[in-house]
């Protein structure tokens, strides 16, 4: 078996996918949170203010999920 073409781990890739993962968990919660504080204030200001936050969070965390997922997988496989 040829061994000089076998291909390694990216270790630097490996990192940058698995920080934007921990970014991405407490985000979660807190979007979370976020959104049910916004639901309990329906008839208050926080609900118009808190609300267009979490949304803007939540595609924050699907991304960073994402791009983090595949940035794993790129360090993995490529």
């Amino acid at each position: 078996m040829d061994e000089t073409n076998q291909k390694f781990t990216d270790k630097k890739l490996l990192v940058k996918g698995l920080k934007m993962l921990g970014l991405a968990l407490p985000l979660l919660v807190l979007t979370t949170y976020i959104f049910t504080v916004a639901f309990l204030n329906k008839e208050k200001i926080p609900l118009y203010i808190l609300l267009p936050l979490g949304i803007i969070g939540m595609a924050a965390t699907i991304y960073l999920l994402f791009g983090g997922i595949k940035t794993i997988l790129k360090a993995v496989f490529d």
